[in-house]
């Protein structure tokens, strides 16, 4: 459930550090700064040299209503040890956009400027927004910097998958949205008497040598919807919690993690790049397009069917009439069926399918592992009585060929890390084969 905060004015009287980095997402700071003053929050800028190229310290000051400190070496906020200062007043620093090599000089421990000299000095919880080209993301440089961050508690929101600023660009680097990142913000405040290790509630750091480093996880998540008309849908019921928790799963054992979800009410994990979709359709293309991938986990509850033909205007009844209007139905994409059958090379070496039973679970569960083809099938009673459907804990089988291991009733964030931790060790006991 998303948190509300700013209803019950928790953000009143907070304060945050907002560092701006010079990249050309930081015009969406401009906006993240009236959200956040709209909710009461004190915000104060800093700005690198770079950022002022895309945004002017004018039109950040006219929104903060703060003076905006660029230069590490000002006279007058030194005679205060101003940037010492700086990094203790704030409840929380936002880094946005964090970039490639703002995020390199963080991980460096660098302070040749104000903004790096703040992040060195600083004690209080850091949330950094990272925004860069797709191959600057991926680039092993890039992923060590990450690594090493997130194990030293920098907490992570996005980057996004899309299309990037430059001609003909697209792919995971585009920072979170204002809301995206105010959402972060705002779980930070509603649990910051529960902080987790990361200074960040739901962030535990990376291990920066964890069993998954350096893979890419694949994650499916949540129901489709598909259109019937603009107001009216067929869907599968998911919560798309348990899909989530393996997310967070993966990444905190240090693996690159992209999760495609369909509509759910759950705020984006941090440090995850997630894909949100509405079909089924366009849940395969965002699977397809996130491929390659280490292991690919198909969590989500994807309807079967389609209407064919959805009308693009809301259907009426037909008054004094009898006749009720007929839906003439298609197959879906069978997502987890056309990924385990893709030929080496592009078929991620471990493929793990989710089945969603009422009955004869394991008898069920294991033709479906031969009909799709995947190496695992993660089988689990769905059945009104069990509560699991939308709820915290989870009652699992796993199934791999004819033998089955069947899990005691667990919460579905044990449930994923037990998986992940599993599905790590088969994939480097692979790797050690070959």
């Amino acid at each position: 459930m998303r948190v509300k905060v700013h209803e019950d004015k928790v953000l009143e009287m907070k304060r945050i550090l907002l560092i701006i980095g010079g990249g050309i997402a930081a015009y969406k700071c401009l906006e993240l700064i009236r959200r956040l003053r709209e909710r009461g929050i004190t915000v104060r800028a800093v700005m690198t040299a770079a950022a002022q190229q895309f945004v002017t310290p004018l039109s950040v000051g006219t929104l903060t209503n703060e003076p905006v400190l660029t230069d590490l070496f000002d006279l007058n906020a030194e005679r205060e040890i101003g940037h010492i200062r700086l990094s203790r007043e704030a409840d929380l620093i936002v880094v946005a956009p964090a970039t490639a090599d703002l995020l390199a000089r963080m991980a460096g421990g660098h302070a040749n400027d104000l903004a790096t000299a703040i992040l060195l000095a600083t004690a209080k919880p850091v949330l950094a927004a990272p925004a860069m080209n797709p191959r600057m993301w991926s680039h092993p440089a890039t992923r060590r910097n990450v690594e090493l961050l997130a194990g030293d508690g920098i907490g992570f929101i996005g980057p996004n998958t899309g299309e990037m600023a430059e001609s003909g660009e697209a792919g995971s680097g585009r920072m979170a949205e204002p809301h995206e990142i105010l959402e972060a913000i705002e779980r930070f405040y509603a649990t910051e008497s529960s902080l987790g290790p990361a200074g960040l509630p739901g962030l535990l750091p990376r291990q920066l040598n964890g069993p998954l480093r350096g893979r890419h996880v694949l994650i499916t998540a949540g129901p489709t919807h598909e259109p019937i008309d603009p107001v009216r849908y067929i869907a599968n019921r998911s919560s798309g919690t348990q899909g989530y928790a393996i997310a967070v799963a993966a990444r905190n054992l240090g693996a690159e993690v992209t999760l495609v979800s369909g509509p759910v009410n759950l705020p984006d994990p941090l440090g995850v790049s997630v894909i949100r979709v509405e079909t089924a359709q366009e849940m395969q293309t965002a699977v397809t397009a996130s491929l390659p991938a280490d292991i690919a986990i198909f969590a989500a509850a994807v309807a079967d069917w389609r209407v064919d033909g959805a009308s693009n205007q809301k259907i009426k009844k037909n008054k004094g009439k009898k006749a009720i209007p007929a839906l003439k139905l298609v197959e879906n994409p069978d997502i987890l069926k056309t990924v385990a059958k893709m030929k080496p090379g592009r078929r991620p070496p471990l493929v793990i399918g989710f089945a969603a039973e009422t009955e004869s679970v394991i008898a069920y569960a294991k033709k479906k592992l031969k009909a799709k083809g995947c190496d695992w099938l993660v089988a689990n009673d769905v059945s009104p009585a069990t509560g699991i459907m939308g709820g915290a804990r989870n009652t699992v089988h796993i199934i791999q060929g004819e033998t089955v291991d069947s899990w005691p009733e667990m919460d579905k964030c044990e449930v994923a890390g037990r998986l992940l931790e599993q599905a790590a060790a088969h994939l480097n006991a692979i790797s050690a084969c070959t």
